[in-house]
């Protein structure tokens, strides 16, 4: 008899042991959520399956994997990055395009050009670190677009300006060295960015090797940044809302159109080369110069600023050139002296590129989200980027500001 009772405990506890292994972590409360959101630049809809990178599948098979993530028009790095953080379209927060320049704010905005990015007056609506903030809550960016900026009169209570060289291993360092502040210094919203996977997209290909040992280097940071919240004690806090801003389209000299065919270079300004043109007449004849453009080269459409297609909703921006043309997936707009250039020894022509229409597969990204509020196990069709302030928004209980997404995209992914 005691051997019986003996055996029913021990297939008792087992049972139960087994039974809570089968259950879901408890749903931590809104206010004690952290987010971490890591932006893995130009990683395309299809290299989780291509490159098969093992912290992220295993990130996506706990949580929720959509099939792309489709970015704004044009699909480059700044507006959709800041698309990500405030919910707005490029029209409503300001940041049309990596290069641009605006009527009432002197210079030129471009990635390089840190001091005229730092003009509060280029960024528009309310990025997440500052709903954050404005609701008593800390943030905190290890790289972002738009964070190094004083936004509406507000900054992320820590933040690290840009620097690309920085070894992965500082920049987990940093952000995890922030996870392990007192509480009430802690940051509740966290940015990472890595950049190797678009530079390596750019310069070998979306499908090169030096592509695929990219990916591989950027999950090995992902799988220590996730040993390192474990070892914080924070995993059944933290949320992981893993994007990219864009795809990648592979390049081939062969589908080059180069711009001196059909202007003089010397009388225009190129505000954007490729594969967005925005271009202004020197001589203020934008009508001259949209007339020879227009129509010219078959993978190239150019438009008045005033007859953009609706779907672009960048129609008679002021910070759009007056001239704006937009080339086919997979073709480049080059300068005669740049194609000239790809055939010197120390230089090669890029292997791909983005900033396409949105409508092409090639510019979806990566969507990937786990976390303790998050559901389990989840497979949705592609999403719009537009929607994922709110749902970061949601994951932390603040009240979103004023943005262009809809919270029914993506309230199924939540518990």
């Amino acid at each position: 008899m005691r051997a019986i009772i003996s055996r029913r405990l021990v297939l008792a506890a087992a049972l139960s042991v087994a039974l809570a292994a089968c259950q879901p972590a408890p749903i931590v409360p809104p206010e004690r959520a952290i987010v971490i959101l890591i932006s893995i630049d130009g990683f395309r809809w299809d290299y989780l399956d291509r490159y098969a990178p093992p912290n992220l599948l295993k990130l996506a098979a706990e949580g929720v994997r959509a099939d792309g993530l489709i970015p704004q028009f044009p699909s480059k790095t700044f507006p959709n990055h800041y698309t990500i953080v405030t919910g707005l379209t490029l029209a409503h927060h300001g940041i049309v395009s990596n290069n641009m320049t605006a009527p009432d704010i002197p210079g030129e905005f471009s990635l390089s050009n840190r001091e005229v990015q730092n003009d509060p007056r280029w960024w528009g609506g309310e990025p997440i670190w500052n709903t954050a903030e404005r609701q008593g809550r800390k943030s905190a960016a290890m790289f972002w677009p738009g964070s190094e900026v004083v936004i509406g009169g507000r900054r992320g209570t820590y933040w690290t300006p840009y620097e690309d060289g920085m070894p992965h291993a500082e920049r987990l360092k940093r952000l995890l060295s922030w996870l392990q502040l007192p509480e009430a210094e802690r940051p509740a919203f966290l940015t990472l960015y890595f950049s190797d996977v678009d530079t390596a997209g750019h310069r070998f290909g979306p499908e090169a090797e030096e592509t695929r040992a990219a990916v591989a280097k950027v999950d090995q940071s992902i799988g220590e940044l996730v040993a390192g919240v474990r070892r914080a004690g924070l995993a059944d806090r933290v949320h992981y809302v893993i994007v990219s801003d864009h795809g990648m389209s592979a390049l081939s000299t062969d589908r080059t159109i180069v711009l001196d065919d059909y202007v003089d270079v010397a009388t225009v300004d190129v505000i954007d080369w490729s594969p967005m043109l925005g271009v202004n007449a020197l001589d203020g004849d934008h009508e001259k110069l949209y007339r020879a453009l227009k129509d010219k080269h078959p993978a190239l459409t150019v438009y008045r600023r005033s007859e953009i297609p609706e779907r672009y909703g960048l129609a008679n921006h002021p910070r759009v050139p007056a001239v704006f043309g937009v080339a086919k997936d997979g073709w480049q707009i080059a300068s005669k002296r740049d194609v000239g250039r790809w055939s010197e020894h120390d230089r090669r022509p890029p292997g791909g590129a983005h900033g396409y229409d949105v409508s092409e597969q090639s510019m979806q990204g990566l969507f990937v989200a786990t976390g303790p509020r998050i559901r389990a196990g989840m497979r949705v069709k592609p999403i719009e980027n537009l929607h994922l302030y709110e749902f970061m928004c949601a994951i932390l209980g603040l009240q979103p500001a004023k943005n262009d997404g809809d919270p029914a995209a993506t309230r199924d992914m939540l518990r």
